[in-house]
């Protein structure tokens, strides 16, 4: 055992002091980032160049000065050929040219530490992971513990690390998983940047995780191609993209747009209307892409006239059956609204032009341009194709919607009780803003994204998914979510649909229904729900045997909440207090401030883990809404520890259910 001891206590030492090696080179790493943005300044180069070169260095430099404090490295590969690797969040070397100190737990080296296994090695001899003291600035005392697996001889077994990691307690934003990646995790990881994923993702799976190293791999993968196009990360609300904020900058990956779909499509309105649940759920459905086609398109007509224009003291004609057969071919090839408007204006033009070329010979630019902003073709082609606004064209539809698609009773539920003077006082509802967005991208296409992640994506409507897909038309996708956790009126049903409404009904959809995160007792009270919920899902599975699932009836869910956070004080970890959100502010009221404690509504509870959840009331979350049980199953599964379900009224008897 003493002999054990000393050869674990040589080892610490010996990492120790290879990390405090790493410490120092990546010090100069910085310290050298900084004097060659000094010294890019003087490089003698055209102004674009010399502006990109700067950008570079620049954001190079910052980079380096902003990575977060931590480990240097967390895993060690010793490969059957004799070289060694330590894997870490980011490369390490002592000059660019050497061999890192420190690989890239991106890197294509760095796969097999994620992917062998002692039945396929990959030329591992031995996979060594490290244990580091909790909230680690990267010290190298607090390096504290190692543990090997020698796969090349059959050795194969549960990490301890890694099982620590992913249960230890939740306090603050969530943390990287990149020390503690899954085989099936890896895979969707590393997918290849063209490729749209779709994840079916059970509780405490690590969907989410996977969606923000996915986006951090393709940055590090394939950098020019995403920063042309951008990298967009989609989440359902701002409570979510606080909590998932941190991921990418610890792994050294900023300035990442993460947004809710309501801000990216807004065109800076601001949602001043609600819509009722009837009208909500007409504006949501996809046959409103077709009717908001027809709606802009109805503004197209048929000239009434001929175009005459006048040049010096000649007048050219095109006769009204030319007109209407330009008309109609720029209606037949589809192109965007208004590009379309430009099309009309330019083979008017040309018809001239070829007229007066046939009389006098060749015209110049400066000709065909004053004939272009001549007034009577300019009246022709807003007479024909008229310029418009996404907005005005909504408001006219919602004032009066004629259209046979929508039933008397949706075009009831939509339309205007008491219209605007004005579409431009009109006050938009957040079903609204979504077509708006679809009328835009029909006038004009916007700018689209090399790839995108959405998050929580079960809940998208079909024309909050067309909006989606837009900016990606020639990107990639990365869709992650959870048929069961689908809590909206419109929630999807199926994969395959959503995807097609995304734009990718090719893509891929790979089930993690291996939880582990969520603990046993928890995923098997929530599986109780999966009949009565109408998804077709697997049942999740926990790596977990631990966790605690306490009920508690009382006579009053208030004062029983405010016993059970008291008791979850006495563990570490994080508490979440998830009711009704009727039943909140009484929560609040009643429990004191606390650092370690989170009152919330279920309504924003989803994507959100705390070590320990107490679920107020299961009977209001369900009666709540259309899809509480949907609800109730959120809520159940943001326990990563504990749960307590305090309770007055009878439990759902689809969770009673045996």
């Amino acid at each position: 055992m003493l002999g054990a001891m000393t050869s674990l206590d040589h080892e610490l030492t010996t990492e120790r002091a290879y990390h405090d090696t790493c410490r120092t080179a990546l010090d100069r790493m910085v310290d050298g980032a900084a004097e060659q943005v000094v010294t890019g300044e003087d490089v003698a180069a055209s102004g674009a160049d010399a502006e990109a070169l700067g950008y570079h260095l620049r954001s190079h430099a910052k980079e380096l000065r902003e990575q977060r404090p931590g480990p240097l490295f967390f895993g060690r590969l010793d490969l059957q050929d004799g070289r060694r690797h330590h894997i870490g969040r980011r490369r390490i070397s002592e000059r660019p040219a050497d061999p890192p100190l420190v690989i890239d737990w991106r890197a294509p080296v760095a796969r097999s530490f994620y992917q062998a296994s002692a039945r396929d090695p990959q030329g591992v001899d031995v996979r060594r992971r490290f244990g580091w003291a909790p909230a680690s600035t990267g010290a190298s005392a607090d390096l504290t513990g190692l543990e090997d697996e020698h796969l090349a001889a059959g050795d194969s077994r549960i990490s301890a690390i890694v099982a620590g990691e992913i249960e230890r307690p939740r306090v603050g934003p969530m943390r990287d998983i990149a020390a503690t990646i899954q085989p099936e995790q890896d895979d969707l990881v590393r997918a290849d940047l063209a490729t749209t994923v779709c994840v079916q993702g059970a509780p405490g799976t690590g969907k989410t995780a996977v969606g923000l190293h996915r986006a951090a791999y393709l940055l590090y993968t394939h950098p020019q191609r995403i920063q042309r196009g951008g990298l967009l990360i989609l989440g359902p609300n701002r409570t979510f993209l606080s909590y998932i904020s941190e991921v990418l900058p610890s792994l050294g990956e900023t300035g990442i747009r993460q947004s809710t779909v309501e801000e990216e499509i807004g065109r800076g309105h601001e949602v001043r209307a609600v819509d009722s649940e009837a009208a909500a759920v007409v504006k949501h459905d996809a046959r409103m892409a077709r009717v908001l086609h027809r709606a802009l398109y109805a503004r197209v007509a048929a000239p009434a006239d001929s175009l005459a224009v006048p040049d010096g003291s000649y007048r050219w004609r095109v006769p009204c059956e030319a007109l209407a057969e330009i008309v109609e071919e720029v209606r037949a090839e589809a192109p965007p609204y208004a590009v379309g408007r430009e099309r009309i204006r330019t083979r008017a033009v040309r018809a001239v032009q070829l007229q007066a070329e046939r009389r006098s010979g060749p015209r110049g630019a400066a000709w065909t341009g004053k004939i272009a902003r001549a007034r009577a073709v300019s009246a022709f082609v807003d007479a024909c194709w008229p310029k418009v606004t996404p907005e005005e064209v909504l408001a006219d539809f919602l004032t009066d919607p004629r259209d046979a698609l929508l039933t008397p009773e949706e075009r009831a539920a939509i339309r205007w009780v008491a219209p605007p003077r004005s579409y431009r006082s009109a006050k938009w509802s957040a079903a609204d803003l979504v077509l708006l967005d679809e009328l835009a991208c029909l006038i004009e296409r916007p700018a689209g994204y090399g790839h995108v992640v959405v998050d929580e994506a079960q809940d998208l409507s079909p024309m909050q998914c067309r909006a989606i897909g837009r900016r990606a038309d020639f990107g990639s996708l990365t869709v992650l979510g959870d048929l069961a956790q689908g809590t909206t009126p419109w929630a999807a049903r199926s994969w395959s649909e959503h995807l097609s409404h995304l734009g990718k009904p090719q893509a891929a959809v790979v089930p993690l229904t291996t939880g582990f995160r969520v603990p046993a007792a928890v995923v098997e009270l929530a599986n109780r729900l999966l009949p009565s919920l109408a998804a077709e899902v697997p049942e999740a599975r926990s790596l977990r045997s631990d966790g605690e699932l306490t009920f508690r009836r009382v006579d009053d869910v208030v004062a029983g909440a405010a016993e059970a956070v008291r008791a979850a004080l006495d563990h570490e970890g994080s508490v979440g207090v998830i009711a009704e959100d009727g039943l909140v502010p009484r929560l609040a009221e009643a429990l004191p401030p606390h650092a370690r404690v989170t009152v919330l509504p279920a309504s924003i509870a989803k994507g959100l883990e705390y070590d320990h959840v107490v679920a107020v009331e299961p009977s209001a979350i369900v009666a709540a809404e259309r899809r509480g049980l949907h609800r109730l199953y959120v809520v159940l599964t943001r326990a990563v520890s504990r749960l307590d379900v305090v309770h007055a009224r009878d439990l759902p008897e689809a969770l009673t259910r045996a």
